[in-house]
């Protein structure tokens, strides 16, 4: 099986923002609409911190279509236009799509959006042009920190690629190569409501948004 998905490293991300401003430009996203979102998490206690000021920071994550294991974005659509592929990504055939929105309304994640012009559902693709031909999504390519990587979930986080500097277009970097060492309890994902999120974040000596809630 296959499961295309990103594994951002929250540690190095440096909120730049060029992964929002790559996609955009990669797939002519309209204005005032994101198929990556990056959402400022905080003020978050520091470790071993008080909780209050000045014992307080602030960290992003970069948030869009999950492609989940088990859509509900798939299971909602009248049409069948949103469906998933044998690279376990979630794509939106244009051609079937009638704009009902069901799908945006089903997403836990908010991350579709209805094209007004187009009058369809649109949404990050994984960028499906570049990956097929053996390239990585236009947001891990232009990724300033060097803090997003692409790859096969079900061969492991540590088989994602990343883009190497000053190189032919060709070569790629092991996430290994890039990003200090993690463990098991370091690897999150997106609230879980049966539908089972690819996408994998990184964090390391920082609360993730999700356990301070706890």
């Amino acid at each position: 099986m296959t499961q295309y998905a990103i594994v951002t490293d929250l540690n190095r991300c440096v909120q730049c923002q060029n992964c929002s401003v790559s996609c955009k430009m990669a797939n002519n996203v309209p204005l005032a609409n994101y198929w990556t979102k990056v959402l400022r998490i905080g003020p978050m206690p520091t470790p071993g911190g008080s909780g209050q000021f000045p014992d307080v920071e602030f960290y992003s994550i970069p948030v869009g279509c999950q492609h989940c294991e088990n859509p509900a974005c798939v299971e909602v659509c009248p049409t069948e236009a949103s469906h998933k592929l044998a690279d376990g990504t979630v794509q939106v055939d244009k051609e079937k799509c009638i704009g009902c929105q069901f799908c945006a309304m089903a997403c836990p994640y908010g991350v579709r959006y209805l094209n007004e012009e187009e009058r369809v559902v649109e949404k990050c693709t994984l960028c499906e042009q570049k990956t097929a031909q053996g390239d990585l999504p236009e947001c891990v390519r232009q990724c300033q920190g060097r803090a997003r990587f692409f790859g096969d979930l079900d061969q492991g986080i540590e088989s994602f690629r990343g883009p190497k500097w000053g190189s032919e277009d060709t070569e790629f970097l092991l996430i290994g190569e890039t990003s200090k060492p993690w463990t098991e309890a370091d690897v999150h994902e997106l609230p879980n409501v049966g539908n089972n999120p690819a996408f994998r974040y990184i964090l390391r000596g920082r609360t993730w948004y999700g356990d301070a809630k706890k």
